[in-house]
């Protein structure tokens, strides 16, 4: 069964960095193209970044381009997300999600498999 379980969340202040970690059980993440995706109060889901599963190409939504890098170690069958530079609305409830078929989209709907995701909270 494919399992994917989120961490890294906390509070930071605006400006700081936190790194998000996906990993994968029940199944090799190098099958898979991995994405992030967050949801605040109020908002749909929306994506973020992904990472298709040679980890040579990758897919950044305009709002953390420059300051968000996604990475994987299929060896370790976890996918990371560095977060830069953080603002507070980037505010969210952050979620890993798998899609076997590597369309590199930032479509929440082309994903499955998604974590119970870990909070990340910008605030001074």
């Amino acid at each position: 069964q494919l399992q994917l379980v989120e961490s890294g969340g906390g509070l930071v202040q605006p400006g700081g960095s936190l790194r998000l970690s996906c990993a994968a059980s029940g199944f090799a993440l190098e099958h898979y193209a991995i994405g992030w995706f967050r949801q605040a109060p109020g908002k749909e889901r929306e994506g973020v970044s992904c990472i298709s599963s040679t980890g040579r190409t990758t897919n950044y939504a305009d709002s953390v381009k420059g300051r968000f890098t996604i990475s994987r170690d299929n060896a370790q069958n976890t996918a990371w997300l560095q977060m830069n530079s953080l603002k507070p609305e980037d505010t969210a409830v952050y979620y890993c999600a798998a899609d076997p078929l590597e369309r590199l989209s930032l479509e929440p709907a082309d994903f499955r498999s998604y974590g119970q995701g870990t909070q990340v909270t910008v605030s001074s």
